[in-house]
């Protein structure tokens, strides 16, 4: 007769890691079940979390690690509809204002979106903190007032509440401070694991590369994607990655109230050209993977006609209008609050746009006041930058590169000086790419 074999304690966990060994689905489960009661202190958790940076977890790892910590709290269960459910994630970039537009869009092509999203931290920006610029939008929605918008509307735009995933809030708090962001098992079960508990079926994932990026290489990237596709397919999920270029910021603004009123420009057709290229891309996958669009072409044009008609324009309005915030913003942006003080960057030389350095315009906006460096900080949503310029266009000496945006005219002197050094210009025009990387389905 066999016996069973007993799980292993927080301590024998650890130093199995620790020393390269593949851990079980059993001891992965007990351990974030232990973490999430209280019983494994968050010295071993982040003892763990170490062991894991160094040593790296295999795709059954990652899985069970994944779904340990959708398991520690709350599951959604969104019920039955008549369309089927669909989400997106991105990674987090400079000027990342897809969500807000991505999401009515998708919605008004036949999806149920229910968007769960994220603040901002460091250089990159926060959907919730750029909805929060829209006079009294509630990014907090219990279940039962979800499901009811998700029927009435279609979609939603909420955060993570205290009761998804709460294992991996509480890891993630331990990571940001303890040198465990930079793993790729840990980024992809946390990612994974606040999906999964939320009821998603499918899943769209946008992995950002570059300056402005998480993932500053390529291959690193594919790598994220890679992970996130393969274990999310193995959690149960139809996921697929689109990986898209992050050096430069996507549009034209950067910071809250400026994003928000981007993002709700492409609803009227009249986006930046790569915020507009980037938006369809991603979108063409979530309605290819739902099953509403057999092509990317098929899909692009609904989503056109979307825009065109202004169905997605009715349902951003429908939504904000659920949610507790003003809906005439939607159509009169202005009604988003605005700096008291603005401060105008010049080019110093005649010649073409050839690098704009989304990292130090990112950090050039969060000292303006859009970003926080940790998390309790708050946020002045007026607060950023709007550029002239994009890569690629010609300037005169003394032209407008940017427009800053601040509380305070004493924080627009050294942004000004950090977003001209984010500016190349040069004699010759670059080569101009597609934001498009690739797309990735296994």
């Amino acid at each position: 007769m066999m016996t069973k074999r007993r799980t292993l304690s927080a301590p024998e966990v650890i130093a199995k890691k620790r020393d390269g060994q593949v851990l079980s689905e059993a001891d992965i489960h007990a351990f974030i079940e232990g973490f999430t009661a209280g019983t494994v202190p968050d010295y071993q958790a982040t003892a763990f979390a170490m062991a894991v940076v160094l040593r790296g977890m295999t795709f059954d790892e990652t899985v069970a690690l994944t779904l340990a910590m959708r398991d520690s709290g709350r599951v959604l269960r969104l019920g039955r509809h008549a369309a089927p459910i669909v989400d997106k994630h991105s990674t987090g970039g400079v000027g990342d204002k897809v969500t807000i537009c991505l999401t009515p869009i998708v919605a008004a092509c036949g999806a149920i979106v229910p968007t769960m999203s994220g603040r901002g931290l460091g250089h990159t920006g926060g959907t919730l903190d750029k909805l929060e610029s829209i006079s009294g939008f509630r990014v907090a929605l219990d279940e039962r007032e979800l499901k009811k918008q998700l029927r009435q509307v279609g979609s939603a735009l909420i955060g993570q509440t205290e009761h998804l995933a709460p294992a991996d809030r509480r890891l993630y708090a331990l990571r940001d401070v303890t040198a465990t962001v930079e793993s790729i098992p840990l980024i992809t079960a946390s990612i994974l694991s606040k999906k999964l508990a939320a009821g998603i079926d499918n899943l769209v994932l946008d992995v950002k590369v570059g300056r402005g990026a998480f993932m500053k290489s390529t291959d690193s990237a594919r790598e994220l994607a890679r992970s996130l596709v393969h274990t999310g397919r193995l959690a149960g999920m139809n996921v697929s990655a689109v990986l898209t270029e992050m050096d430069a910021p996507l549009g034209m603004a950067v910071g809250n109230a400026l994003e928000t009123v981007e993002a709700l420009s492409l609803l009227h057709g009249q986006g930046p050209e790569d915020l507009e290229e980037v938006t369809f891309a991603v979108g063409a996958e979530m309605l290819r993977i739902a099953g509403i669009a057999k092509t990317k072409s098929q899909a692009i044009r609904r989503m056109r006609s979307a825009v065109e008609d202004g169905s997605a324009a009715a349902v951003m309005r429908a939504m904000v209008r659920a949610q507790g915030g003003d809906p005439r913003v939607v159509d009169e942006p202005d009604r988003l609050p605005s700096a008291k003080h603005r401060g105008t960057v010049t080019s110093p030389r005649t010649g073409f746009v050839r690098e704009i350095d989304a990292l130090e315009v990112g950090i050039a906006s969060m000292k303006l006041g859009a970003g926080r460096t940790r998390a309790e900080d708050s946020v002045d949503p007026t607060a950023g930058i709007v550029l002239s310029v994009k890569r690629g266009d010609r300037v005169d000496a003394g032209s407008s590169l940017a427009t800053l945006h601040a509380s305070k005219p004493s924080l627009l002197q050294e942004a000004k000086t950090q977003v001209l050094a984010s500016l190349r210009i040069g004699g010759s025009k670059p080569k101009l790419e597609s934001r498009i990387i690739e797309t990735m389905r296994r």
